[in-house]
């Protein structure tokens, strides 16, 4: 096995406050003595739990739950525990690194931070707080296209810190163009299209009590804060609105209420005009594209020269497909299993779509990732990085800031730790020898 030495990186570790994982045990341990616990819950459940009960009923549904049976939430960790790292000893393991290279940039260690709509269900500054966490860390953030801030506002809280941009394909082609050019602007490092969400999945817990936050305008502050949807939405005010009209109630009021406010501008005005309402329903009306198809893949190359990678891959035939039509990567996804119920789990899609893509292109991993354990499995099977998504959600709604740089610490501390014990110094060594699956 490979023994590189690697002071460079551990610098970039100590300036970036990225503890290794003895550090953090013995952070956490020394603040122990102090009677101090940490900020967080350490395990998933717990962690789970605790922020179910600080979240509103509707919040928590809409972050934890997932498709119909949610046999797919439940066959993303299944896949995992199917999976049993075969450790080596007698390793030299004092000197690690867990840095990786993407697209030419470097990261402190192969975790990104997923893609997450409407994180104002969280915490009241949502995707703010996580750009500030992820600048604090080094670990890349992709920003979703169902923000609760701007792409500008989260961009401008980062600095130098690598970012990348999911995109929902809309209806409109100029929209696209306009949200990637913005993306671009931003200092945006990658374009991430989201393919398996042209329509939303059947989410039980969000059907039983019929609320979903876009309604109120939540997560569309991508949409409001582009010239394009604003040029859109002049058109939309002139159109008669021919869809089902709630009742009027106290509720309806309050909804009414969070539209306007979520509007840019005067609250007063923003009521008066009518436009909240109008951004919500052309939001919905256009946020998606349900006649997507390759081909029009190729529209995107004519407009961005960033890396393109396509998210909600799970085919083996799919991936084939992507690197023909000369994509940059993919991300194997099952959308947390929020989705396709009954869907196969990722990790179980990955071997086959490594085998399909070969080892040199970039396959990412997302759904399911809990723990150091889980990444390094991903890793060993042929990722190149992993996106965590609701564990840094619970620690927003649990901390704020404060609670996502806790997750990512934790899940750092814990992989390096994993990487460790299972022999292997630098992220290069782990593969698939060191992993058995069960039967």
């Amino acid at each position: 096995m490979c023994n590189m030495k690697h002071n460079t990186y551990s610098l970039k570790l100590m300036e970036k406050k990225i503890l290794s994982g003895l550090d953090r045990q013995r952070e956490i341990y020394i603040q122990g003595i102090s009677g101090k616990k940490p900020l967080l819950p350490v395990g998933f459940a717990q962690l789970e739990a605790k922020a179910q009960t600080k979240m509103n009923p509707e919040a928590f549904a809409y972050i934890a739950g997932g498709a119909g049976t949610e046999h797919t939430v439940d066959a993303n960790r299944e896949a995992f525990e199917q999976w049993l790292i075969l450790p080596r000893v007698l390793v030299d393991v004092s000197d690690r690194s867990m840095g990786i290279t993407l697209f030419g940039e470097t990261f402190p260690s192969p975790i990104m931070l997923a893609p997450i709509g409407v994180l104002e269900l969280a915490h009241p500054k949502g995707d703010l707080a996580v750009a500030e966490a992820a600048a604090a860390t080094g670990v890349p953030m992709i920003f979703s296209n169902q923000a609760s801030f701007s792409m500008e506002e989260c961009s401008s809280k980062m600095g130098e810190s690598v970012k990348w941009f999911q995109l929902y394909w809309s209806k409109s082609d100029k929209l696209v163009a306009s949200l990637v050019s913005r993306a671009e602007a931003c200092g945006c490092k990658a374009i991430v299209v989201t393919l398996d969400t042209f329509m939303l999945g059947w989410r039980t817990r969000d059907l039983d009590l019929a609320y979903l936050p876009f309604l109120e305008g939540r997560g569309i502050a991508q949409y409001v804060s582009d010239p394009v949807f604003l040029e859109l939405l002049e058109k939309e005010m002139t159109q008669p609105n021919l869809g089902p009209k709630p009742s009027l109630t106290l509720k309806t009021l309050k909804t009414l209420y969070q539209m306007t406010r979520h509007f840019p501008g005067s609250f007063m005005k923003n009521l008066q005009s009518g436009k909240p309402k109008a951004a919500v329903r052309l939001f919905t009306n256009i946020y998606s594209r349900q006649s997507l198809t390759w081909e029009n893949l190729a529209f995107l190359r004519t407009v961005t020269k960033l890396p393109i990678l396509l998210k909600g891959i799970l085919h083996p035939d799919d991936a084939r497909k992507a690197q023909g039509y000369g994509l940059d990567g993919i991300i194997v996804s099952t959308h947390g299993g929020r989705q396709l119920d009954g869907s196969i789990g990722a990790l179980d899609a990955l071997p086959g779509i490594i085998q399909a893509t070969g080892n040199n292109y970039p396959v990412l991993l997302d759904s399911g990732i809990r723990g150091g354990a889980d990444i390094f499995k991903a890793l060993a099977l042929g990722a190149k990085a992993v996106l965590v998504g609701r564990p840094y959600a619970y620690g927003l709604a649990l901390a704020g800031k404060e609670g996502v740089i806790e997750i990512i610490k934790n899940l750092t501390a814990d992989f390096d730790i994993t990487m460790s014990l299972a022999g292997c110094s630098s992220i290069k060594e782990i593969n698939s020898s060191l992993l058995t699956k069960i039967g």
